[in-house]
């Protein structure tokens, strides 16, 4: 398979990936966030049954380049998405 290019703009959506690739996407992706200086990202994991938001969250709780993580508000997807603040 051909790797998947995506765009390093903040924002991951999560609902054209496989669950198993989950654990290195978000490391990369949040790896490449930090070499361009985008300290701010939202992943989205949409709102379902709640599985994938408490996988991504579970990766976050152990990623030492997370500062933080909260709901996304409303208007960015409510409990559907989760912003996440990278240590600078």
């Amino acid at each position: 398979m051909e790797p998947i290019e995506i765009p390093i703009d903040g924002v991951l959506d999560l609902h054209t990936f496989h669950p198993k690739d989950l654990p290195d996407l978000l490391e990369d992706y949040l790896s490449l966030c930090l070499e361009r200086g985008i300290l701010s990202v939202r992943v989205i994991h949409g709102k379902g049954t709640g599985v994938q938001k408490a996988r991504v969250r579970a990766l976050l709780s152990r990623n030492s380049m997370v500062r933080s993580f909260k709901d996304a508000p409303e208007q960015y997807g409510g409990w559907g998405a989760t912003l996440v603040e990278l240590n600078g």
